[in-house]
């Protein structure tokens, strides 16, 4: 694609860029990271008078990586996500033809611990299920990441017609391909029950709903999750902490790798692999899921 560079501001770049990964189906949760990152550096380099994308240079690329740095305003994963970011749109504008040379090409990414994930011992996730017990929609939602390892957009995005009699129906979305998951005994009575008292609404098919018959949102989810770790007394837990529990109980239960990687839907056994770290000795392998 041949452009008039010059004729680019960083403005008309990004959404350039922001274009081309709605095209590509990125998630939106992932677009909008990237725009964030992006737009932190273009306010960065707005300060010297930069507003042509094709006038911005590795120093100045630098300058801001050591900016995020400095005083500890940003963890160092924080700004390897940044500086990804900003490759990869000066690696698309380069393609586009929007500018004739990298400047992020040479910009080195921080050294990063990885930390291993936050697993909840057996008596800290029996305990969470003991206090919102009474809480019937909550209950049943911390059973199915618990026991199904769901993300927690796929629970808010479920529909009463995805619960089968003994699966879970993930429907395909953005970047996530769809599968099919085992509904254990735990999951489907608490699903049940919860489906007992869920308002009746013509409004919606979602399974998890509120009492005005609208989708119960990402956020209300966690916001609830969150009071109830606090309620049970469980530090330094996530959200995303019932699913990676789910995940290392099923490798240490000898579940082969590959079907606990299918099950929670990662595209790649390879990012199921650091779950085994935190496996100390493996029962023999066997194809029936653990019910926590």
């Amino acid at each position: 694609m041949n452009l008039n560079s010059n004729l680019f501001t960083l403005d008309n770049a990004i959404e350039k860029f922001l274009t081309y990964l709605k095209n590509k189906n990125r998630s939106s949760n992932t677009i909008i990271a990237y725009k964030n990152d992006i737009n932190q550096l273009i306010n960065f380099v707005k300060k010297d008078q930069t507003v042509k994308a094709n006038d911005v240079s590795e120093q100045q690329i630098k300058e801001f990586k050591k900016d995020l740095s400095e005083e500890k305003k940003h963890t160092d994963k924080t700004i390897s996500r940044k500086i990804n970011s900003i490759k990869s749109f000066f690696k698309f504008l380069v393609k586009a033809g929007i500018v004739t040379d990298n400047p992020a090409s040479n910009i080195s990414h921080p050294k990063i611990k990885q930390k291993q994930p936050r697993i909840l011992s057996p008596m800290e996730y029996r305990s969470l299920r003991d206090v919102c017990r009474d809480d019937t929609r909550t209950h049943a939602i911390v059973q199915l990441m618990l026991q199904a390892g769901l993300r927690i957009s796929e629970t808010s995005n479920l529909k009463l017609s995805d619960i089968q009699e003994d699966k879970i129906i993930i429907r395909a979305y953005e970047s996530h391909k769809g599968r099919v998951i085992p509904l254990n005994r735990a999951a489907k009575e608490a699903i049940e029950n919860y489906k007992k008292i869920r308002p009746n609404s013509r409004k919606s098919q979602n399974l998890f709903i509120t009492r005005n018959g609208k989708r119960l949102l990402i956020r209300n989810i966690r916001s609830s999750i969150n009071r109830y770790y606090k309620i049970a007394g469980i530090k330094n837990a996530y959200i995303n902490t019932l699913r990676d529990t789910f995940t290392v109980q099923q490798l240490k239960a000898g579940v082969p790798i590959n079907i606990v990687s299918r099950i929670i839907g990662h595209k790649r056994v390879s990012s199921t692999e650091k779950y085994l770290e935190m496996v100390e000795e493996k029962k023999p392998s066997h194809i029936k899921l653990k019910e926590l």
